[in-house]
């Protein structure tokens, strides 16, 4: 599988080295905070978790086509075609919810394990795969019926995780700086490695074609691992408070978004050569982020903040408010 992926690969035409600016930004609104971004490349639209459901928005002009209801605590988002149904994790229930891609409509819930967060679809094993932060584990669920299948202990705190299109899943594990291999097949951990000196990983992206995981992780770094010898062999810094990272196959270029308003672009001179090309300036905590791999568009989302309050019990971390209906998507596009 991963031979077939490299011919694709050979196949996409490599593009220059090129500048990246803030090309548009659409005033989206709602209330709430959220979390993943998850482009649907095949309909130019984007899923965004929204607290308490998720939000679907046009691609091209930022308009809201529909949202999905009745989630609790809303992260990410997971696509199946095939079947039609999508999947969101809703961590305050511990459950995943699938609904159907064309009427956004809830059509069932499946119990996962507490801290429902990040969540995926792998197509070699055909299930689909939620990581569950408290938990310490990943939640599989076949995406037909939407009907739990099992839970598989990864011994951490999992964040964001990756296909590899070869029947294994990668995910970072943050507390313990590692990164865990997933065998989809017999739903166990395989094989499990040091993300050093990259700490607290948190996003991840990957590079089939070349076995190449991207960690972007909270100590301000990104840390580059070859998954065949399970292994770092690159780091590149990053902004402050990663919590987004994508790869464009047809660039070379890895993005990680960060909370302080940067968006830190990475080009792949070869599989082991790295270097920061850019610090895009997007938005004050946008740390999220979603990359059309068809357009090359990245969509980072973010909002306006209230002035920064005093520390008291029932805000203890000083967290400024989320000024209403500022909530924003910034369109990102290369220099042309």
């Amino acid at each position: 599988m991963r031979r077939f992926a490299a011919l694709i690969a050979l196949t996409v035409p490599s593009i220059a080295v090129g500048q990246y600016h803030v090309a548009r930004t659409f005033a989206v609104g709602g209330d709430g905070s959220w979390d993943y971004v998850v482009p649907d490349a095949a309909h130019h639209r984007l899923f965004i978790g929204r607290q308490n459901r998720l939000m679907v928005v046009d691609e091209n002009d930022g308009k809201l086509i529909g949202e999905v209801a009745g989630i609790h605590g809303a992260h990410g988002a997971a696509i199946v075609e095939k079947t039609g149904h999508g999947f969101a994790t809703s961590s305050d229930d511990s459950s995943i919810v699938m609904f159907d891609l064309g009427s956004f409509k809830v059509l069932g819930r499946a119990h996962a394990a507490e801290d429902a967060d990040a969540i995926i679809y792998d197509a070699p094993s055909d299930r689909v795969f939620s990581f569950n932060g408290d938990a310490h584990s990943a939640t599989v669920v076949e995406p037909a019926a939407g009907k739990l299948v099992t839970n598989i202990p990864l011994g951490g705190k999992p964040e964001s995780g990756v296909s590899a299109g070869d029947g294994k899943i990668y995910v970072n594990i943050t507390d313990n700086s590692e990164v865990v291999e997933i065998d989809a097949k017999t739903l166990t951990v395989s094989r499990r490695w040091s993300t050093a000196p990259c700490k607290q990983p948190v996003s991840m992206a990957i590079d089939v074609a070349r076995g190449r995981l991207f960690s972007g992780c909270r100590s301000g770094v990104m840390a580059v691992s070859d998954i065949k010898a399970g292994k770092v062999v690159a780091t590149q810094p990053i902004g402050s408070g990663n919590d987004g990272a994508a790869f464009d196959p047809a660039t070379r270029d890895a993005f990680f978004s960060n909370v302080d308003g940067t968006l830190t672009v990475v080009h792949q001179d070869d599989a082991d050569k790295y270097r920061v090309v850019q610090n895009v300036t997007t938005a004050r905590g946008g740390r999220n982020m979603g990359l059309d791999p068809e357009t090359h568009r990245v969509f980072v989302v973010a909002a306006k903040y209230g002035p920064t309050p005093d520390s008291s019990a029932a805000n203890p971390r000083r967290r400024p408010p989320i000024l209403p209906g500022s909530f924003s998507v910034l369109v990102i596009e290369r220099d042309k």
